[in-house]
């Protein structure tokens, strides 16, 4: 069910596919420089961008924003919209990776507390005063990573890159290589939301298992790492933007709506219901899939 602007505003991004040898250095390096949300943006109902992942789903009344009023929830789409040809409105969030949060090495980021009981100590540690939209950011991270998963997920904060490999490890199983995709931006445009056309047949990554992993905003990086027993299906996407822009772009689909929250924004966007159809929508340039090696080539 896709949407068409009249008119495009602001954005870039596309897609990387790195090989099971190569891929950890490379996402060190990216990550270094995309790894968190800033602190300073303002921030929806969920402190972060729930609006537009799917990791919400289940928590968050609040994540609920009609499309008109809010152009970051214009990220989902139907399984049938992703053809050669088809033309939406899509949204894809320009952030200046050198004003990113870093992943911290697991011995510094381990020494610091990582709980709501901790809000207070953890303001005064990182010098922010309780009324200031940096200590509202942190309060609805921790309160998101604490909150418990829904039927058939598991998830995870992870706050080094090593924590994340533990619980991507832990979900493939140790003896599983896994590599990770993530959208890329093949120009430099600046329009955050414009009309996007696909322009070559999707390519789909058989992925049995997959480990979506979404920036939260956090004095330091912190991604939101989460698995569904539910079938997903990844695709790569070609996407050519009205401005010139091109995107290869990773997008998931979620097959199970069912256990979803009626109010998480997809349904207001695609005009559905939990479990009346599957939900697609394209990840950020920082957020990352993970899929094993052997099905992602």
């Amino acid at each position: 069910m896709a949407r068409i602007l009249n008119k495009g505003r602001n954005m870039p991004s596309g897609l990387a596919l790195w090989s099971p040898l190569l891929h950890l250095l490379v996402l060190v390096l990216c990550v270094q420089g995309t790894g968190g949300r800033k602190m300073s943006e303002t921030q929806d109902g969920d402190g972060h961008e729930t609006t537009h992942t799917e990791h919400a789903h289940a928590h968050h009344p609040s994540s609920h924003m009609h499309h008109h009023m809010d152009p970051s929830v214009m990220i989902f789409l139907t399984l049938e919209d992703l053809k050669e040809g088809k033309t939406m409105a899509i949204y894809f969030p320009k952030r200046n990776p050198s004003k990113s949060p870093h992943l911290l090495p697991r011995e510094e980021a381990d020494q610091i507390p990582f709980s709501s009981k901790q809000l207070l100590h953890l303001l005064h540690f990182f010098s922010f005063s309780q009324d200031s939209p940096q200590a509202k950011a942190m309060e609805d991270t921790l309160r998101e990573c604490e909150i418990e998963p829904i039927k058939g997920e598991i998830k995870s904060c992870a706050t080094s890159l090593e924590s994340m490999l533990d619980f991507t490890r832990g979900v493939f199983g140790v003896d599983t290589p896994f590599s990770v995709v993530a959208t890329t931006h093949l120009t430099n445009s600046t329009t955050n939301f414009q009309n996007y056309t696909i322009l070559e047949e999707p390519k789909e990554i058989s992925a049995p298992k997959m480990v979506a992993c979404h920036t939260m905003p956090y004095p330091y990086a912190v991604f939101y790492c989460h698995s569904q027993q539910s079938v997903n299906r990844v695709f790569k996407v070609l996407l050519g933007g009205e401005d010139g822009d091109r995107v290869e772009a990773v997008a998931v689909c979620h097959l199970d709506t069912s256990q979803w929250s009626p109010n998480h924004a997809s349904f207001s966007v695609l005009r559905t219901k939990p479990g009346a159809s599957a939900v697609c929508h394209f990840f950020p340039a920082d957020n990352l899939v993970w899929v094993p090696a052997s099905t992602s080539m």
